[in-house]
């Protein structure tokens, strides 16, 4: 049997023996914690990943499956302005892209349009569901993916358009969605006048928009509005929307047109990418 000099050194003994111990248990949990962390981590970039390819994938599938063609045929102009040095006049003669849909509703039967952005590699089908939320983390397959998919607004109507028509996608880092939208930030895109155009048809017509703000802005709910009470209301909306415009683009606006709204989230702190846009030329789909 050991023996002690004194009851001191006993306890002594016995506090470095147990303190010997919390250190290896804590060294054990610690290593435990990171080897946990570092396994969520790729976890976390092997779901990234793959629900970047499978939203590839599917959009690799819809481009070699659907009949998309331009469309010179001719249109009607919508809120034509009095003054024929207007741009307007010369985003008019952009001819639209026409979009066979029976594919894609086969696919999705909450397929409700399609939208094209110059210079981006926005080119997708656009749904809508019975809320903002469920295409943010389901894809047109309609299978849970976080690249989600581009939609909708819930409250906006395709057979007569609202005041304003929103559109949503996630900004992914691959340019996925919405992610290649930071591209009309650049002064590139913007000294480019023949990218203020945005193709969107639905199932019933195909229609250009004319680009007239762009702007990076806190999140929000006032540039989400789908309808206004009253003309006084929608010029208000109006000139909030055109000051915020960071291009030197200058696209004549009024309370009669129709518009289009783009959004996707900037950054992780909450901001945003909008661009909105305004109804000028329309085709009735045969």
């Amino acid at each position: 049997m050991k023996k002690y000099l004194s009851i001191e050194e006993y306890f002594k003994i016995q506090n470095k023996e147990n303190n010997n111990k919390y250190r290896y248990k804590y060294k054990y949990l610690l290593k435990l914690f990171f080897l946990s962390l570092i396994i969520l981590s790729f976890g976390v970039i092997f779901k990234w990943t793959y629900d970047n390819y499978k939203v590839k994938k599917i959009n690799k599938e819809i481009d070699i499956n659907i009949n998309k063609t331009v469309n010179n045929r001719e249109g009607i102009l919508v809120n034509e302005p009095s003054n024929k040095n207007s741009n307007y006049y010369y985003y008019v003669t952009f001819p639209f892209y026409e979009v066979n849909f029976s594919s894609l509703l086969a696919k999705n039967k909450n397929t409700v349009g399609y939208i094209q952005v110059k210079n981006t590699i926005i080119n997708y089908p656009v749904v809508q569901a019975s809320d903002n939320n469920y295409y943010l983390k389901h894809s047109f397959d309609n299978k849970s993916n976080s690249a989600g998919w581009v939609f909708m607004d819930y409250r906006n109507q395709i057979n007569e358009l609202d005041d304003n028509t929103i559109i949503y996608g996630h900004h992914r880092k691959d340019g996925t969605m919405f992610g290649s939208l930071k591209n009309v930030l650049t002064s590139n895109w913007q000294n480019n006048r023949d990218n203020y155009i945005i193709y969107f048809s639905t199932l019933n017509e195909n229609m250009l928009f004319q680009i007239f703000s762009i702007y990076t802005i806190k999140q929000e709910s006032y540039y989400l509005i789908t309808n206004f009470n009253n003309n006084i209301e929608k010029q208000k909306w109006i000139d909030t929307m055109k000051k915020r415009n960071i291009t030197k683009i200058d696209t004549e606006v009024n309370i009669n047109d129709k518009f289009l709204t783009l959004s996707t989230c900037k950054n992780r702190r909450g901001e945003r990418i909008v661009v909105h846009a305004k109804l000028i030329k329309m085709q009735k789909i045969k």
